[in-house]
């Protein structure tokens, strides 16, 4: 039976070691290419808005992902935990270990994928079936590459879904609710 984060964290990356070398490089690629899809996510939101109401929007809301990302760099400055690649006995991980300083608890890859799919959810809907397991994949993947515990990546994904979330909803509060539009427009919008 697990007992600690730290059998866990061996159990995954030992797994993750007996994984073909192709999977050792898409996983340890894709965990900071889920962050460029993101990124490109919010770029096409804006670009799909451009010209209406809902534009404004599109723009500030990514700033709820920069507090995300704050809030967890602050508590990972106060907490300064090690990585396990450093911390636990016979860790092997897939991907380099981040340098000496560079903080495990919380992830700031599972708080900025976390924050990005639910600030996308709340203003993007129906983009949560492709956003909320993409970001779940991105966390586990930091895992998976032997640079974070799991208590990390749950802490990150949980700081950036609910300060994401609140941001988000702080943005709309300030800048507007979109505005409700005929449904011909808003299919057309889409």
């Amino acid at each position: 039976m697990i007992k600690s984060s730290a059998e866990l964290y061996l159990l995954i990356t030992r797994f993750a070691q007996s994984t073909p070398e192709w999977v050792h490089s898409f996983a340890d690629f894709g965990t900071d290419a889920g962050l460029l899809v993101f990124a490109a996510l919010f770029g096409w939101n804006g670009w799909r808005h451009r010209g209406t109401p809902n534009h404004r929007l599109a723009l500030v809301a990514p700033l709820a992902v920069i507090g995300a990302y704050a809030v967890s760099e602050v508590v990972k400055s106060f907490i300064q935990e090690e990585r396990p690649c450093r911390a636990v006995a016979g860790a092997v991980p897939i991907a380099e270990c981040p340098t000496i300083g560079d903080w495990s608890f919380p992830s700031n890859h599972a708080t900025i994928a976390a924050s990005c799919a639910v600030v996308l959810t709340v203003v993007w809907g129906r983009i949560a079936p492709l956003v909320i397991p993409l970001a779940m994949l991105m966390a586990f993947s930091r895992v998976f590459v032997g640079v974070h515990y799991p208590h990390d990546v749950v802490a990150g994904f949980l700081v950036g879904a609910v300060v994401g979330a609140g941001l988000a909803l702080l943005a709309i509060k300030l800048v507007g609710p979109p505005p409700v539009v005929p449904r011909a427009l808003a299919v057309a919008n889409r």
